[in-house]
């Protein structure tokens, strides 16, 4: 094969940009193996259709509109059958309006936008996955490391020092010395 912009042969097909100009190659792989037809236009054939997002936020609506519909019916029943002691209806007017509000609240946060996925099985949990592989900050503390016990070492006894025994010294000794030379 050779680069569309250069002109350099290239080794081996599996190369993905040009030795000589440095042109991504893989684009143009891409249009040989498909008989001239960009991947682009591969992928979005594949992809139509609508998002997870876009169909739970459907979903929460339908359930709200449903609860909207359902509880005056359900009441009007309850009514002429004179049971108003019974709680049937304000579990499902509960149900449908809050179930329908967390289904959207859930789509709106952890469901993807793109059209092609379908995460109904990994849908939090690739969420938080992505949550938790940002990129580590520049304070994060350096990698564990650990050392093996048999390589400690006691100290020796004629190299041990107590507190006392060490003279204190600070910055200006060595200066306070060379004056008292002087006199």
């Amino acid at each position: 094969m050779f680069c569309p912009r250069c002109g350099q042969e290239q080794i081996s097909s599996e190369t993905n940009f040009c030795s000589r100009c440095g042109f991504l190659l893989s684009g143009v792989l891409d249009l040989i193996y498909n008989n001239g037809l960009p991947v682009q236009t591969l992928v979005s054939a594949e992809n139509k259709g609508v998002s997870p997002r876009k169909k739970g936020l459907r979903l929460g609506g339908q359930l709200l509109l449903l609860g909207l519909i359902i509880v005056p019916i359900l009441m009007l029943i309850q009514d002429t059958l004179r049971m108003h002691n019974s709680p049937i209806v304000a579990i499902i007017a509960i149900l449908t309006f809050w179930g329908g509000i967390l289904r959207m609240i859930y789509a709106r946060i952890f469901e993807s936008n793109e059209p092609g996925e379908d995460n109904s099985e990994t849908g939090i949990f690739s969420s938080v996955q992505k949550i938790l592989n940002k990129k580590q900050t520049a304070s994060a503390l350096p990698p564990e490391h650990s050392t093996a016990a048999d390589s400690y070492i006691t100290p020796s006894t004629n190299n041990w020092r107590e507190t006392n025994d060490l003279a204190p010294q600070s910055v200006i000794d060595h200066t306070t010395k060379l004056l008292d030379k002087d006199k």
